[in-house]
């Protein structure tokens, strides 16, 4: 399954919902990635795609300081799952593929 390309995700946070990019690319066998969101820039971690689930870490500053864990299952071109900071509750996680026009290609 391929899970590269650019994701629009939406997490429902206990602070209300933010909205997130993440860019994942096949680099040198692996799954690299990048995710944007409130103003920042974060790289990814540990990102392992196992059948249709894709997990990842990543640390954020904004809005709070948080070492994030994603656990996601694909389907397609969508995707849903958490997003676990430590002991706080898990947040619910869904994202969609952004498809690349032919015009764009």
């Amino acid at each position: 399954m391929s899970v590269e390309g650019i994701w629009d995700l939406s997490i429902s946070t206990p602070i209300g919902r933010i909205k997130a990019v993440v860019d994942l690319r096949r680099e040198a066998g692996g799954l690299t990635g990048v995710a944007h969101g409130a103003g920042e820039e974060a790289p990814l971690g540990d990102v392992v795609l196992d059948g249709d689930r894709l997990t990842w870490h990543q640390a954020i500053t904004k809005p709070l300081r948080l070492n994030l864990a994603f656990d996601v299952t694909v389907d397609g071109d969508t995707l849903q799952g958490t997003s676990k900071a430590g002991r706080l509750p898990a947040s619910k996680v869904t994202g969609e593929r952004r498809t690349v026009r032919a015009a764009e290609r």
